[in-house]
């Protein structure tokens, strides 16, 4: 069974109908990003995993395109990702006219088997063919998945690198090949940092640090479900070297301490794009969280289906002595901007109405009070709606978002926290629409995305904590 189509989302990529998760075979190819995803072509459970495809030219406006590669005899087509393959390694294409080529993992469930498989483009991405002779990557295991590949340059050589999982072993295992057909194992990552759930859905890439081209380091990126930092769902990123076979964590760089990518319940199974340079690292994340997905309503209101989170251009940068991700968000437009300035506050203060999708920056002299609350409420301001509150003797910024949660499930509701450098000073920009909330504190370093219970007629109010705040500047923009 289908549905009817959803309208179209203001601010976030979400499919046209039916179920979907997480994003696959992310490629940058010929002016065009390609964002393939996990979908059940046939109905709105999490059933019949196929991968859907839609391509932007800005990862703003998205066209959306026929199933790309359909569950068959073998199994559902789950995660995995897309290069191209330059050179023509594969034979598959042309030296002058390179195939797109996806790897992903081919699951069965009678009995349980996954391995990894092939299939290939000649057409920019928009048809592709399986190949003949599939699987050709199979461990004989039943949670071994999520193949993420790269061309790796550098001192050992030349060659493509699969990143893949062990899931329930908490392990990522590595290899390499010359065609992108033959595999041959390099070495392994793991258990360590964060165990408590399945690890899935690894990523693999180098960054420079503050820009520097001389100073590079690799980020591992490892979702995990459970044991994310907020419940449920959630994605760990661990700072290392990798020399063609082996990565190792630094310990000069994190420490024992778990890095977080996002500190909400819903950015999971993000992963990159390949064919970008360095500087233009751009991720995109399956907005949701494996506690509740299949139970989110799926007739009608901004809810139905899910939706991706907003892309972000990534990189390495150093903080206080360490190295942490930034995350810079790409979105829509704004239309002009609401400003108001110096503003006290004690008690609640409106600072005024808001639209169904936008942008709000913020930024808050707390002086001799203990914090504030930002609150994106009903027409009430006093009650209802999203509320943020920073507390400067805690260091950390958290988000509510109980008010209407048992309308859309008893598992819902929830109250997330978010480490910040901390301050009298804090700034926060929040991209929110009826239905989601993210928020980048610290310069994008630190990251806080939520679902919301749909929202409307919302107001934007502030109040101090244990004393009067000075609002230096707010400014909000629709988009």
């Amino acid at each position: 069974m289908t549905d009817a189509p959803a309208p179209r989302p203001l601010l976030h990529f979400a499919p046209e109908r039916n179920w979907i998760n997480d994003p696959n075979g992310l490629v940058f190819h010929r002016g065009r990003y390609h964002l393939y995803y996990q979908c059940n072509p046939d109905g709105v459970i999490h059933d019949h995993l196929s991968w859907g495809h839609a391509s932007s030219p800005d990862l703003i406006e998205w066209e959306h395109h026929p199933v790309a590669i359909r569950h068959d005899d073998d199994g559902e087509i789950y995660s995995g990702s897309a290069v191209v393959d330059r050179g023509n390694t594969s034979g598959l294409g042309a030296a002058d006219a390179p195939a797109l080529v996806a790897l992903f993992t081919h699951a069965s469930r009678h009995p349980s088997r996954q391995r990894q498989s092939l299939a290939f483009s000649v057409d920019d991405g928009l048809t592709w063919t399986k190949y003949a002779g599939n699987p050709v990557l199979d461990r004989g295991t039943g949670e071994f998945r999520d193949p993420k590949v790269f061309r790796y340059e550098g001192p050992a050589g030349s060659y493509w690198v699969m990143a893949a999982v062990e899931a329930t072993d908490r392990q990522v295992l590595l290899y390499r090949s010359d065609d992108l057909t033959r595999w041959t194992f390099l070495s392994s990552f793991g258990p360590e940092r964060a165990v408590d759930g399945v690890w899935e859905c690894p990523d693999l890439f180098p960054l420079a640090v503050d820009g520097d081209p001389t100073d590079v380091r690799w980020v591992l990126l490892i979702s995990l479900n459970l044991g994310g930092i907020a419940g449920g769902s959630g994605t760990q990123y661990v700072i290392g070297r990798f020399d063609g076979v082996t990565f190792t964590a630094d310990p000069e760089a994190t420490g024992e301490a778990i890095d977080w990518l996002d500190f909400g319940r819903d950015c999971y199974a993000g992963v990159t794009f390949d064919g970008l340079a360095r500087e233009d690292r751009t991720l995109i994340a399956w907005m949701s969280n494996w506690d509740y997905s299949k139970y989110l309503p799926f007739v009608g209101g901004p809810l139905t289906h899910g939706m991706m989170t907003l892309p972000r251009r990534i990189s390495l940068v150093r903080v206080d002595g360490r190295l942490r991700l930034r995350q810079q968000p790409i979105a829509a437009a704004v239309g002009e901007e609401s400003v108001t300035h110096d503003i006290v506050a004690a008690a609640a203060v409106d600072l005024g109405s808001l639209p169904d999708a936008g942008r709000i920056v913020v930024r808050v002299d707390t002086q001799d009070a203990s914090g504030f609350v930002l609150r994106l409420g009903g027409d009430d301001a006093d009650a209802g709606g999203v509320v943020l509150a920073y507390d400067r003797g805690a260091r950390t910024v958290a988000l509510d978002r109980r008010h209407g949660a048992d309308e859309v499930h008893e598992s819902f509701g929830s109250i997330e926290t978010m480490p910040v450098t901390g301050g009298h000073v804090l700034e926060l920009v929040i991209w929110f629409d009826r239905a989601s909330i993210e928020v980048f504190a610290d310069g994008g370093t630190r990251v806080l995305t939520d679902l919301i219970a749909p929202q409307q007629g919302r107001v934007l109010s502030i109040a101090g904590v244990g004393g009067e705040v000075r609002v230096e500047r707010v400014g909000v923009a629709s988009v």
